[in-house]
């Protein structure tokens, strides 16, 4: 593991963030250790950003984000105004295109937490989700499609994710592109609307959402899902829940002889009466994996994360990643050398800093790097990482009245160490 020193500059902003919790602005941070800006074409008030990689040779960077839209006319009561569009922007020779509405409405839910995604197909199609509102029950809405055929420049409906049409929350999905299409992961509660468990299912995404399956009857009701593909199969990351309300991170792999059962990362026995909204990340390389995770089960709360070197079927030890008033909301991509780089928020002074950390298979951990201030509320949403090309991007949402949307990115071995 890499161990050179902090910049001087760097450790002036780490400086800044703890003493006061001031917001450091994205100018004096971009020029920081090789940060350049990369801001999107949002609006005020953007947010939910996810990042995609995409292209040949990965170099392009696809960003879906909600975008609040002017308030109707005569609408008196808050909740009457607000409507949303989900938007699309490509970045290429470190340009942004003009971004896109892929869908927009006053039925959507939209939320700090479960946010629209695009995935790109092996035939290079583009594939969209947002979630919308399927009943009057704060928590009864489904999961749309969008598909385009022409890089994101236009999308065309491709009816709902889920074969069935209950009105109960549907939502946390995770995307994975394999041989032969598109793969995706969801939390389904279908089952909720009769008093049972929220479940995690799985589908193959064409032309429109193909055949289910059910891989876990019962799991954390609103912890984000996460998927990678090893060179064994896909794999996916999600918050189990036990009959004792233990929830810990587990995983479930595709094998040759179908999906395996579902087996802990660790046990760290966090026994906790509702959902923490805390989900963890994967990245695989071939056979390695990496997965990263918040926990609060005592003495305090961590950011972990663990490596397998046979695909997921074990993982080693967890690697502490940050025992410092973490908030989680983690996110992990795999360098290639390997490594793990991880991205978090934790608390800084008056507010929260997203802060990066590289961690080997072999168990050491580099210094925990602050790179950009937040607020600590949930409007914050969770910051996405992508690898692209030879860079490090990260998306996240920069506190204020109205927020913004910030994008920077950085070479992995300049300032991650």
């Amino acid at each position: 593991m890499r161990s050179n020193p902090i910049p001087t500059a760097l450790t002036a902003v780490l400086v800044l963030l703890a003493a006061g919790g001031a917001a450091v602005s994205l100018s004096a941070a971009a020029g920081i250790a090789g940060w350049r800006e990369a801001n999107p074409p949002a609006g005020p008030g953007a947010m939910a950003p996810s990042l995609t990689a995409s292209g040949k040779d990965g170099k392009d960077l696809l960003l879906t984000w909600l975008e609040p839209l002017p308030a109707k006319a005569g609408a008196k009561a808050e909740e009457d105004r607000k409507a949303y569009a989900l938007r699309f922007s490509r970045l290429r020779y470190g340009q942004w295109s003009a971004p896109v509405t892929v869908a927009s409405g006053d039925n959507f839910f939209a939320n700090w937490a479960d946010f629209p995604a695009v995935a790109q197909a092996p035939d290079g199609s583009l594939a969209a989700h947002w979630l919308a509102k399927t009943g009057d029950d704060t928590y009864a809405y489904g999961i749309f499609l969008a598909r385009s055929t022409d890089g994101g420049a236009t999308w065309q409906p491709a009816g709902m994710l889920h074969n069935d049409r209950v009105p109960a929350e549907h939502g946390f999905v995770s995307w994975l592109t394999q041989p032969g299409g598109l793969r995706a992961f969801w939390l389904d509660g279908r089952e909720t609307a009769k008093k049972g468990p929220m479940a995690l299912r799985t589908g193959l995404v064409g032309k429109a959402a193909g055949a289910e399956e059910l891989l876990d009857p019962r799991v954390c009701d609103c912890c984000q899902t996460d998927a990678a593909l090893t060179s064994d199969g896909p794999i996916v990351a999600f918050r189990d829940r036990s009959d004792k309300e233990v929830r810990d991170i587990y995983v479930i792999r595709k094998t040759a002889k179908g999906w395996s059962q579902p087996t802990p990362v660790h046990a760290d026995n966090w026994q906790i009466p509702g959902c923490p909204v805390n989900g963890p990340a994967i990245a695989a390389s071939g056979r390695q994996v990496a997965v990263a995770w918040f926990t609060a089960a005592p003495p305090s709360p961590k950011v972990q994360i663990a490596f397998s070197k046979d695909g997921g079927a074990t993982f080693g030890r967890p690697v502490l990643i940050d025992g410092d008033k973490p908030l989680g909301r983690v996110d992990l991509v795999l360098d290639r050398s390997g490594e793990a780089i991880v991205s978090w928020l934790a608390l800084e002074g008056k507010g929260a800093a997203v802060r990066l950390r590289r961690a080997s298979p072999q168990g050491k951990a580099g210094a925990p790097v602050a790179v950009a201030a937040t607020g600590a509320a949930r409007s914050s949403g969770f910051p996405r990482t992508v690898l692209s090309g030879d860079r490090l991007y990260l998306a996240w949402v920069e506190d204020g009245n109205p927020s913004k949307l910030r994008v920077a990115s950085l070479a992995p071995g300049t300032a991650v160490r």
